[in-house]
């Protein structure tokens, strides 16, 4: 508050359905920094916690950690998948009804709270703060191996520089006598194309099962320690160095982008390519399945559930237009999942048309898909010189956005939970960022094995596949029902300065929750156990340490409920009754007048509402 002002203050008592509250109205006759006094009656003072630069600095990492390696590798493969161009009737429609409104709710709690997830979770919903530590483990345990995927770029971004592109050849040491195909084999099963094993015998030197891990690849050893010396340096000054950094990371793949697809419209074939990604079959329309997978693509693409959202919204001001935000990262992620789209079936179109081959045989994805058959692409283009590594730098920048975003969420929770009890050393922000990444790149080392490949798909599909639906699920009740409607438009009306519209609120009563349940049941209904490749199946200890990976995030939801009725007083029922009881600070719905600016509004209204 500045020096002088004058002020006049009312305080009005009251108690109505066993709530104590009391009100106070502050009239200030002199402008005040609005965001440093709110955020201090929610429990954060300002001066202790860093902001975005500015606002396009938020935006720029909100949409480089939704736009990932899934919109190049998943979504294309996906939608030629699930009925070309039909697909995007569904994947639209969820995005509007789950994607939109979870994002808005998540950047919401962050805004708010000024915490991290599991700090503003517990004050949301005491009984599901167990929520919060399960985002930022499963969020921890993803970037200790996404970080692999970065590895695995640099080791093909380094090698790109050759006069012949290494996989681009059967006439090399690593390649298998007699069973070696420069091109794609299509029907030849007994054959494997160059940059197949290029992957296989190269860079992974694989082995033959998750049961023989085959000591270090001591190549693959020191490029994982540059990736994350890269990211150390991308993030240990917070969002003051990360803001800076995503200027570039989260802009120059689009120039990548948009260059291949240019280049490859050229190509013979690629029409071809084009039209079967988006050609419509309509009939898909009516397999429960494809509906599923819509919502399911949206959910994990934009990022519901990881708490890295939340952690980055904590550190905007306190009257950031979020609501303009969520449309421009949800939008933005559905345009470059597009986009990718076309580039890549351009390209294997091209094959296509070069090998004789149907699109079949040449379409797939995940890491096969830019790591296998775009190399194969690049082997026959012009100036693959030029080419390959720029695509290769595009899919670095593309992951460490999303590494960044990760690493924070265990950065920033550490930060709000244990700042003060820390070492006086250990308080600074760059060694707790060190400290962060030292034990990811540790965690990591299992994966870069010559039998690491097989502990990469393990954790995989435990961890995005079986754990985030759980607590996804858990943090959607938590908020929306559990927390509730009504405190949530408070929340944003204080905020914003008005109300969410009908929209929103339908979404999060409704539409919202019953999606993310249908997710979560066809999750469980149709589980199978991880597989790597066409025919190797994991040993049954495999399998129980998959199911142990994935209850390392899940287990911490039962415990923190059954920490928090224990701690609690009274009967069972009353326990449970504190335990929804949100401790978050709330404001009368009348916060702030439309026409009064948000930076400096004359008169704010704040309450405190606690159980007797």
């Amino acid at each position: 508050m500045g020096v002088g002002s004058e002020k006049t203050s009312t305080t009005k008592v009251s108690i109505r359905h066993g709530v104590y509250k009391e009100e106070t109205d502050v009239a200030l006759k002199s402008p005040i920094n609005v965001d440093a006094m709110l955020s201090k009656k929610v429990g954060h003072a300002t001066s202790e916690r860093a902001t975005w630069g500015r606002r396009l600095e938020f935006v720029l990492a909100s949409v480089g950690y939704a736009v990932g390696l899934g919109n190049v590798w998943r979504f294309p493969y996906l939608c030629y998948r699930s009925g070309g161009g039909a697909f995007l009737i569904p994947y639209f429609l969820m995005l509007f009804l789950c994607g939109i409104p979870l994002l808005f709710m998540e950047f919401a709690i962050g805004q708010y709270t000024r915490l991290g997830p599991v700090h503003a979770l517990a004050k949301i919903c005491p009984l599901f703060k167990g929520v919060g530590i399960a985002t930022v483990v499963i969020s921890f345990v993803l970037c200790t191996y996404y970080n692999v995927l970065l590895s695995w770029a640099l080791y093909y971004f380094f090698n790109s520089f050759r006069a012949n592109l290494p996989w681009q050849s059967c006439n090399n040491t690593w390649n298998a006598v007699g069973n070696c195909s420069s091109g794609f084999p299509g029907n030849a099963t007994h054959l494997q194309s160059a940059s197949q094993q290029y992957f296989d015998h190269r860079l992974l030197e694989i082995t033959n099962g998750i049961e023989d891990a085959g000591g270090l690849r001591w190549e693959l050893f020191g490029i994982l320690i540059l990736a994350w010396v890269i990211v150390y340096l991308c993030i240990f000054k917070g969002v003051k160095s990360t803001g800076k950094v995503v200027y570039f990371t989260a802009t120059f793949p689009y120039f990548i982008l948009f260059a291949l697809l240019i280049n490859n419209v050229q190509l013979p074939g690629a029409k071809n390519g084009m039209l079967y990604f988006l050609k419509p079959k309509w009939s898909k329309l009516l397999e429960v399945q494809v509906w599923v997978n819509a919502a399911a693509q949206v959910f994990n693409s934009i990022g519901i559930g990881f708490g890295s959202m939340i952690s980055m919204a904590s550190y905007n001001k306190f009257n950031n237009n979020i609501l303009r935000d969520t449309l421009i990262v949800s939008l933005a992620n559905s345009a470059t999942s597009i986009l990718a789209g076309f580039v890549i079936f351009s390209a294997i179109g091209y094959m296509a048309h070069i090998h004789n081959l149907p699109v079949d045989n040449i379409a797939t994805d995940g890491p096969g898909l830019v790591f296998v058959v775009y190399p194969e692409v690049f082997s026959t283009m012009p100036l693959p010189q030029l080419w390959a590594p720029l695509f290769f730098f595009m899919l670095l920048c593309l992951g460490l956005d999303s590494q960044f975003a990760m690493v924070e969420v265990a950065v920033t929770s550490i930060i709000d939970g244990f700042g003060p009890k820390v070492p006086r050393v250990l308080k600074r922000q760059e060694v707790i960022v060190l400290a962060v990444c030292v034990m990811g790149f540790l965690l990591g080392i299992p994966h870069i094995t010559k039998g690491g490949i097989y502990v990469f798909q393990l954790m995989d599909h435990y961890t995005a596949v079986v754990s985030l639906m759980f607590l996804s699920f858990f943090e959607v009740i938590a908020v929306c029902w559990v927390f509730g409607l009504r405190r949530m438009t408070i929340m944003i009306k204080r905020m914003l300065g008005k109300a969410p519209n009908i929209y929103f609120r339908s979404c999060w009563m409704v539409f919202s929750p019953v999606l993310v349940l249908c997710i979560l049941i066809s999750s469980i209904i149709q589980y199978t156990p991880a597989r790597y490749g066409k025919s190797y199946t994991y040993p049954v200890w495999a399998e129980v340490v998959g199911w142990g990976i994935s209850l390392v995030s899940i287990v911490w939801i039962p415990l923190g409920a059954l920490q928090e009725i224990c701690r609690n007083k009274g009967s069972v029922l009353q326990r449970i009754k504190t335990a929804v009881t949100p401790t978050i600070e709330l404001d009368p719905v009348n916060h702030l007048p439309e026409e009064q600016s948000e930076d400096t509004p004359e008169s704010v209204s704040l309450f405190i509402v606690t159980p007797l």
